[in-house]
């Protein structure tokens, strides 16, 4: 697999392939460069430290045999009663989404505690025997900006567990 830095284009065909091999090189045809890497601590102007955590907004879709309606709303009211970050539960007999907010360094740590979320719950909160058939994770401006734009989930809909 070949690794290109952030910004810089897959190709290097037109203008600017032309520009890259117009300039002296040490390299013979076809022979691949040496990728160099960035120095620890360092990142990209206006990046923030990969350390700090950050808010990521959840939606969790799942699906499966249709379990009693009754059942499937008090295991999603136990699941927020564990899970406290728990926004809000839509919920039919065979579905169900959950919107919540994770803290995590990054997208691929949020992912994977959300991917977990419904497995580890299951036994504990009565949870029906279905699958994760959706997941979306963003960042707190990209729903914030969603929002305000009309995209995002309906201002006056409320907190808490609720038929679809």
């Amino acid at each position: 697999m070949r690794r290109v830095r952030p910004g810089a284009g897959a190709s290097r065909g037109g203008a600017e392939g032309a520009r890259a091999t117009r300039g002296a090189s040490s390299r013979a045809p076809g022979e691949e460069r040496a990728l160099t890497s960035v120095a620890a601590g360092d990142r990209y102007e206006g990046e923030r430290p990969a350390d700090l955590p950050r808010l990521w907004h959840i939606t969790l879709s799942l699906s499966g045999a249709a379990s009693p309606i009754t059942e499937v709303r008090r295991a999603l009211e136990q699941l927020a009663h564990d899970h406290p970050f728990l926004l809000t539960s839509r919920y039919a007999q065979d579905h169900a989404e959950i919107r919540y907010w994770e803290e995590a360094r990054d997208l691929h740590d949020a992912a994977a505690v959300a991917l977990r979320l419904w497995g580890e719950h299951r036994q504990t909160a009565g949870l029906p025997p279905w699958e994760i058939v959706g997941l979306e994770v963003i960042d707190r401006e990209t729903y914030h900006q969603r929002v305000a734009e009309g995209y995002g989930p309906a201002p006056a809909t409320p907190v808490g567990v609720h038929p679809y």
